[in-house]
């Protein structure tokens, strides 16, 4: 081997892991992002009455994270991070052939089920330090504006039109025959991701991915003010309000994210526009995230962007209540700029200091992901009965009310002897 080959090798050595995780980061972004626009399609295509049914994809993809957080984090410590993420891809690729299959069969708890499964397998890397570096959050971003662009212009294409032939089909036979065609739509798309899933496992494998101990990245600092180490993990304070933040802010993210669609049909939109509602709303998270790229730390801290970010989630959360329309959607859809800096500043606040607790800490903050399945169910489940806007301001102001306090005072309950 030449000394050029050698030094060739040397110089791309080092940009493998972030071309590897950048690559992951979309895949998941992308994923995750698709779950607004299958709102819309599951109501049609499994005729359900009600979007509190068609919001259980969501409740379906983000409980995952509650049930198999810990079961993750202890296999994670067995494989490795590496091969965890090759593992996860494989359950995401099963999880993508389960839903193809059982939504072109209209089988609605088997696609509830391949959701969950999917959701389960983005949990491998989820606590990796690579979550920290800019390109990941970019490229987590860009996915979600180019997934529901994908599906709206695929599975969803005509939606309007299909929509209006179920409603006024004759006889029953015609309805199913014309919900099994558009139900079919999304056997393609699932069974291609499916294998793109499988491939990337195995790309993982051979990778020249380095493993990662975030304890060790992580450590516990002693300081007159703390000078015994701290021996349980029920004695960091900061995490426990931390991990009921993250709980909250991810939360409101699949509100501005996935219930923008169902926010803007509560108008009268129609749903050949408010299938790429969730674009809008990733489109703001990218401006967000990349301004926050300039500002932190260079002009603010973390903790100060934080403050920032949930008193710009109130303003816009009021300012959605009190307008209509469109005006009130791009007002929804602004809250991406709000969300945009919340889970890259929460996380490392609530696991600052764990040191060797940080892998169970990590765990209960996934936890916390659940966020995403119970907040926007229940605005599914009260839109019914109340004024959706109404329902709307009710639960997000709470939610980045919290997030203020957190930043502001929760981040800091229990450390250094406070």
């Amino acid at each position: 081997m030449t000394a050029i080959q050698v030094a060739t090798r040397e110089e791309r050595a080092p940009l493998a892991p972030i071309i590897i995780i950048g690559t992951l980061f979309f895949i998941f972004g992308f994923v995750t992002w698709l779950n607004g626009p299958l709102i819309t399609f599951v109501k049609l295509a499994f005729d359900l009455d009600t979007d509190a049914k068609a919001f259980l994809v969501t409740t379906s993809f983000y409980l995952s994270y509650f049930f198999l957080a810990l079961p993750s984090a202890w296999i994670l410590e067995r494989t490795g991070m590496k091969k965890g993420m090759a593992l996860g891809l494989s359950v995401m690729a099963v999880g993508a052939f389960a839903f193809g299959t059982f939504a072109t069969m209209r089988n609605y708890p088997g696609a509830l089920a391949g959701l969950f499964v999917i959701g389960s397998g983005i949990l491998g890397p989820i606590e990796s330090a690579a979550q920290r570096i800019s390109l990941m959050g970019i490229c987590n971003k860009t996915a979600g504006i180019i997934s529901p662009l994908v599906i709206g212009s695929t599975v969803l294409s005509g939606v309007d039109v299909i929509e209006r032939q179920v409603r006024s089909a004759a006889d029953p036979q015609t309805r199913d025959a014309l919900l099994n065609e558009f139900a079919a739509k999304v056997h393609a798309p699932y069974m291609v991701m499916a294998g793109i899933l499988a491939l990337l496992a195995l790309w993982i494998l051979r990778s020249p991915l380095p493993e990662i101990s975030a304890s060790k990245a992580n450590m516990q600092v002693r300081t007159q003010d703390s000078p015994r180490e701290r021996t349980s993990i029920f004695q960091f304070p900061h995490l426990w309000l931390g991990v009921l933040c993250l709980f909250l802010y991810v939360g409101v993210e699949v509100m501005a994210g996935d219930a923008i669609g169902t926010y803007g049909r509560s108008f009268g939109l129609p749903v050949g526009q408010t299938k790429y509602f969730t674009t809008l709303t990733m489109i703001a998270m990218l401006l967000g995230y990349l301004a926050g790229m300039v500002a932190v730390p260079r002009f603010i801290t973390q903790a100060r962007g934080l403050t920032i970010s949930a008193v710009l989630g109130v303003l816009f959360t009021v300012a959605a209540w009190l307008s209509s329309g469109y005006v009130s959607v791009g007002f929804v859809a602004a809250l991406g700029l709000a969300n945009a800096l919340m889970w890259p500043v929460i996380w490392p606040l609530a696991i600052g200091g764990l040191g060797r607790f940080t892998e169970k800490g990590s765990a209960l903050l996934v936890m916390g992901i659940a966020g995403g399945a119970i907040i926007p169910r229940l605005f599914a489940t009260l839109k019914d009965q109340f004024p959706f806007q109404t329902v709307f301001l009710l639960i997000m102001a709470p939610c980045y009310l919290y997030i203020l306090y957190y930043s502001l005072r929760g981040h800091r309950v229990g450390q250094d002897g406070r």
